[in-house]
């Protein structure tokens, strides 16, 4: 691996006069900055459509993208839509708000992606955007096909979860003889919406590569009940005959929560997936492989072992730890993936955070997938924690989306705290007026290959710009909203950091990093 650095950003956090975050001009200039201050990687969170909560790890289908990061400005370049038509969907006061509004921007975009899509109908066949359309249905047939007739079911059943379907479906919902015929339109439109996506995140890929940066994407363990993943692959799934989960995902009570994490997700039924010789899972990490360059696979702790709660319970904490695929699994994906070339292991970083015990460890180490490390847990506990001594195969972050930022955690974890203050002041040196950028400096300094800090911290922000904190849900928890706001990536900020990149050795210039 190249010693290397780059910043953490999710696509919905970059300012918007949509409501959202999206694959257009804003996107192009990130990554205009980030090449600017000497960064060879963009990690990114889960691409996918969120839910109600606005989250990417309990999306709807975990093989497709964000419809609300297709960039209508981009659909206007290609004459799907007119500038008059963008202006009138324009939010007023969101652009430079802070705060994206995923409800405005649903009200507002979706029928203007319907409006793109009649236009679509009108070219002609020969047109390049249709030839490229069915080459792209032919090619991702398989997930593509699922998950267009899964949200046309969806949108006919009054948007309730699958389990509850009674219109244009049988007894266990499955679709009956005439759905595709009577959902022709918004079959068609879902497959639009994810063909306009991939070719403007391929497109914006392709950019940054030319920059010498590599995305790094996402992908959760588990994936939501009320999905397409779900609906069309029931028997990888422990559930009952109608459809409801037996047994949930989650976490014990850990440094995030005192009653553990309780996701809801239902577990994988592990026995069928290797009848199946592991296919589902070799074909979902293939296809964001195949729109990222390196994987984050969350909670890797789960595939060695995976605690499941019974379903109905309201924390998480009556569950029990029970053995996951381990080796049967990776060894499945070595022999099926598609390894980019230039490769020698696969892809991946294993989110190894929590209690990790020997076994997972050995797990990930078969395999040569590099671990993290958190600076913010250094006043955790009391075992050893030393940047200087992180193994040179671990990616060092100075907080992940799950974190407060370094400011907020610095005020309400340590700063009050004579203990958790003297055990930092033993490990770095560091000053409470600059304390972000006294971490982001340790973890430039780390012997870890690959070193990554939130943009938040690159701002020197409050906890008011926290991503996400596990556990909590509603409107009060203010999860998955934060955007920064124009104008504060500025040259002297891109200038601070690249000289840090370039004292530390992680300058690669133009080069893409080798992992």
């Amino acid at each position: 691996m190249d010693r290397a650095s780059g910043v953490l950003l999710h696509p919905t956090s970059f300012p918007s006069r949509f409501g959202t975050g999206d694959l257009g001009h804003e996107a192009y200039q990130f990554v205009d900055w980030l090449a600017a201050a000497g960064q060879s990687y963009w990690q990114v969170l889960p691409l996918n459509p969120v839910d109600a909560g606005y989250s990417p790890y309990q999306s709807p289908s975990s093989f497709a993208g964000n419809p609300l990061l297709i960039s209508l400005e981009k659909l206007a370049d290609d004459e799907l839509l007119t500038r008059e038509e963008l202006d009138q969907a324009a939010i007023a006061g969101a652009y430079g708000s802070g705060s994206a509004s995923f409800e405005l921007a649903f009200e507002g975009k979706m029928p203007l992606l319907h409006r793109a899509a009649e236009r679509f109908h009108q070219l002609h066949d020969d047109h390049e955007l249709r030839v490229a359309f069915r080459t792209f249905c032919s090619a991702q047939a398989g997930w593509l096909d699922q998950m267009a007739l899964f949200e046309a079911l969806k949108g006919a059943n009054a948007g309730r979860p699958w389990t509850t379907w009674t219109h244009l479906v049988d007894h266990w919902h499955y679709p009956g003889p005439e759905a595709i015929t009577v959902l022709q339109e918004p079959i068609f439109v879902a497959k639009f919406q994810q063909f306009m996506f991939f070719r403007q995140w391929n497109e914006l890929r392709a950019y940054a590569r030319n920059k010498g940066i590599l995305i790094i994407g996402d992908v959760p363990i588990y994936v939501a009940h009320d999905s397409a993943d779900v609906w069309s692959n029931r028997r990888f799934f422990q559930l009952n005959e109608a459809g409801q989960a037996l047994q949930v995902a989650g976490v014990p009570p850990d440094y995030f929560s005192a009653t553990g994490q309780l996701w809801n997700n239902p577990v994988y039924d592990w026995r069928a997936l290797e009848e199946d010789e592991y296919r589902w899972w070799a074909r979902r990490l293939q296809a964001v492989m195949e729109a990222v360059d390196l994987v984050r696979l969350d909670h890797f702790r789960g595939f060695e072992a995976y605690w499941s709660v019974p379903a109905g319970h309201e924390t998480a904490e009556q569950g029990t730890w029970v053995p996951g695929p381990g080796h049967r699994l990776f060894n499945a994906l070595k022999s099926q993936l598609r390894i980019p070339e230039g490769m020698t292991r696969l892809p991946i970083i294993a989110e190894d955070l929590g209690t990790i015990t020997a076994e997972v460890d050995e797990l990930r180490l078969a395999y040569g997938l590099p671990g993290m490390k958190v600076l913010q847990f250094m006043i955790a506990d009391n075992d050893p924690f030393q940047p200087q001594e992180f193994p040179p195969e671990s990616i060092c972050y100075t907080g992940t989306h799950d974190n407060d930022t370094t400011v907020g955690w610095f005020q309400s974890h340590v700063a009050s705290f004579a203990d958790r203050f003297d055990r930092l002041r033993q490990r770095i040196e560091f000053s409470n007026e600059d304390i972000a950028w006294d971490l982001i400096a340790v973890a430039w300094k780390s012997r870890s290959n690959i070193a990554i800090a939130p943009l938040q911290d690159l701002l020197s922000l409050p906890a008011a710009a926290r991503m996400n904190t596990p556990g909590t849900f509603g409107a009060s928890a203010r999860n998955w909203i934060w955007q920064y706001e124009p104008g504060v990536l500025t040259k002297d900020l891109a200038d601070r950091l690249h000289r840090l990149t370039v004292a530390n050795h992680r300058f690669l210039g133009d080069r893409p990093p080798q992992f």
